[in-house]
This record gives C-alpha cells, structure tokens and sequence, in this order.
C-alpha cells in the first residue's frame, strides 16, 4: 500500500469515529434539554406583567441577580441573552426571555406571560386578543437549526 492510500484511510477513520463521537454527545445533549424542559414546565406560573423594554444583552450588563451570573459557564458569560425589563405587581424585574417568543414579546403592553424563575417561556396578550406578532420567515443556516431544533422538541413531546 501506498502512503497516500494510508494517510486516507487514517483520516476516514479518524471521522468516523468523531461523527460517532458527536452523534452520543448530541443524544446525551438532547436528553438533558427534554429534562430541563420538563423542570420548568412543573415549576411553570402565569404571571400578569407590563413590558417595559426588550433587548439582547450581555449576560454581565443585563443587572440579572449575582447568583444568577455565578452559576453561568465561563463560555456563556460573553454571549448576548435576550432580556425583558417588566413591571410585575409593584416590583420592577429583569427576566430572561426564551429566544423563540423574544420577537414575539410585545413592548409597552401587558401581557399574561408564564414564567419559570426569571425566565419567560410563553407570553399572551391580555388586551387586544394575543400578543403574537406576525414575523417573515428568516433565513439562513441558523433559523433553519432552529426550526429543526424546535420541531424535534415538539415530536419528544408528543411521544411522551
């Protein structure tokens, strides 16, 4: 055998191997995600809140509890959140917000939001029916990840 079939054939195992090694890592990541959704669904409250501001923040900017930003991964600290500012009851509060529903998330309006700790997972309009915004179709790579990865959260649902 020649050294260039040999190079070739290392390298053709050496992939296999990591598409097998990501393939796990992925499974075990899903898993986890299904898990943690499952957490906050039973933690899950309704909450009547008035919007103030939403953007897309730092993690450190944000002015989210110190607890909150100590438990965060190194890696994750830098990355931007979206962040809601709302008034619930008499309290002024910076929540988290899911990155599916923050486009969807009306701003100066109540809403009936269901919240888990500080992080908002489903917004309704309480005025003026839902607070649903029609949205065009992004495009790319990364909203086309994200559609995937939202149809398959819906399928383990229902599978459930």
């Amino acid at each position: 055998m020649s050294t260039v079939t040999i190079v070739l054939i290392v390298i053709a195992v050496l992939m296999v191997a990591a598409i097998v090694v990501l393939y796990f890592l992925g499974k075990k990541a899903q898993d986890k995600r299904a898990e943690q959704q499952d957490q906050m669904d039973a933690v899950a409250q309704q909450v009547s809140m008035l919007i103030i501001d939403k953007k897309r923040m730092k993690l450190k900017e944000a002015g989210l509890p110190e607890a909150v930003v100590a438990a965060t991964p190194w890696y994750a600290k830098n990355s931007k959140i979206p962040v809601v500012k709302a008034k619930v009851g008499p309290q002024m509060m910076t929540l988290i917000c899911d990155a599916e529903i923050f486009d969807e998330v009306p701003v100066k309006k109540e809403v009936k939001a269901t919240v888990s700790g500080l992080y908002i997972t489903k917004v309704k309009g309480i005025r003026g029916g839902n607070a649903t915004q029609d949205t065009k179709k992004k495009k790319g790579l990364r909203a086309w990840a994200l559609r995937k990865q939202k149809e398959l959260d819906q399928e383990t649902r229902k599978n459930k």
